[in-house]
């Protein structure tokens, strides 16, 4: 009687996945993340005006590298990731460093805490809003948004270079509004999203017409009319805050 022996199998093979980046959406955050490098060298350079208006820049591509992402569905933990770290860079470092080389330096200890409060902040706004991303209510931020409070910073800087206003003059006013924009950040304050907007709707003929006239304001007077709209939009928040509790009294 033959003995009955298994026969040999074939080793299995296995197969390795590579897990792809997506080239799109991390595109356009590698952009936001050059601008705000260069407008950390371009401070260091003494061209404040050209380093503000590079964090606007960085404050574009940032918008659009999520919008492309949802539109294009390719969404990645990786690109979250990614866009963390950008924002950290453009919207936290270089406004804090562009400030600080253009108005807060000659205040010695006080202009270099104003600058680190600023950046602290940002870097505790980016992880809150990581952890709490599943659970809050997307028509709202927590706090101010970290490219808000670089548009604050940087539109500072900007408008008041093209208003030859000499950093001496204005020292103080700058340290309030490092440390006021690195505050609201972490604050429990809440901002409008705008995330609720439906762009696929239909709107009526007279938005349009206010977005043409919107696009005319700014560039007829850029720094102006961009530093309004976020101071605006940085002060609404309080406003809400105090209109709700005013609302909740008997």
């Amino acid at each position: 009687m033959t003995e009955l022996r298994p026969s040999k199998l074939p080793p299995r093979s296995i197969s390795i996945r590579r897990r792809g980046i997506y080239i799109l959406p991390n595109l356009f955050t590698t952009g936001a993340l050059f601008a705000g490098f260069y407008a950390i060298v371009q401070s260091m350079n003494g061209r404040f005006e050209t380093a503000a208006v590079a964090i606007f820049v960085a404050m574009v591509l940032d918008g659009l590298d999520g919008r492309v992402a949802r539109l294009t569905h390719t969404q990645s933990e990786f690109g979250a990731e990614y866009d963390s770290l950008s924002d950290m860079v453009s919207f936290g470092v270089a406004p804090s460093l562009v400030m600080y080389e253009w108005a807060l330096k000659d205040l010695g200890k006080f202009g270099w805490v104003a600058a680190f409060t600023y950046c602290a902040s940002a870097a505790l706004r980016l992880a809150r809003f990581n952890t709490n991303i599943d659970v809050v209510d997307k028509r709202y931020f927590q706090g101010l948004p970290s490219p808000a409070a670089a548009a604050l910073v940087a539109g500072f800087v900007w408008i008041m270079i093209g208003q030859s206003v000499d950093p001496s003059q204005v020292r103080w006013l700058a340290w309030v509004t490092t440390v006021f924009a690195g505050v609201t950040m972490v604050t429990n304050v809440k901002f409008w999203s705008g995330k609720d907007i439906n762009l696929r709707r239909s709107v009526p003929f007279a938005v349009v017409l206010a977005m043409v006239g919107a696009f005319l304001a700014v560039s007829s007077y850029p720094e102006g009319v961009l530093f309004g709209l976020f101071v605006s939009y940085a002060l609404s928040g309080y406003v809400m805050w105090v209109w709700r509790a005013i609302r909740r009294q008997p």
